[in-house]
């Protein structure tokens, strides 16, 4: 095991929050008119929660993948990182397919591919660390909103 650990936490966290970064910053100019231009549903929470909430799950996100890395070594182990890099590339490109190309359906479709990853990599991570696979669980009520929100945005704006 690690002899330091607050550095694998700590790479891990910034990985993560790096993946929410760059697609934020990538989407930037999408994000600002998407309340300014498309008919959102009921259920749309304020611009200024999203930032806060990815944050936040990116955070949980990087310390659970933290936890699986310095875990014992294990077929769960191995799977589940390499599922969260998986679920991390197909979180960065949602941001990019929904935003910048306003590609709604495919988002969509996008989206649901995404919530499988995320509970294949919690049950890949309960499996190797029981909290790491907890700490997840925000996340995917989280996606199942976004989930939602996406699918309801594609029906008023066709």
């Amino acid at each position: 095991m690690n002899k330091q650990p607050w550095k694998s936490y700590l790479l891990w966290i910034l990985g993560a929050e790096a993946v929410g970064v760059a697609a934020g910053l990538l989407s930037r100019s999408a994000t600002e008119a998407y309340g300014e231009t498309l008919r959102l549903p009921a259920l749309a929470p304020p611009a200024l929660l999203f930032p806060i909430v990815w944050t936040l799950l990116y955070a949980l996100m990087g310390f659970g993948a933290a936890r699986v890395d310095l875990s014992p070594p294990s077929a769960a182990r191995r799977s589940g990182l390499r599922v969260y890099g998986l679920q991390l590339f197909f979180n960065f490109f949602w941001t990019l397919i929904f935003f910048n190309l306003q590609a709604f359906g495919a988002a969509f479709l996008w989206l649901i591919a995404l919530w499988g990853l995320i509970l294949w990599m919690l049950l890949l991570f309960r499996k190797a660390d029981p909290l790491a696979g907890w700490l997840q669980l925000p996340y995917l009520l989280w996606v199942t909103f976004a989930g939602y929100l996406n699918l309801a945005v594609w029906l008023l704006n066709r």
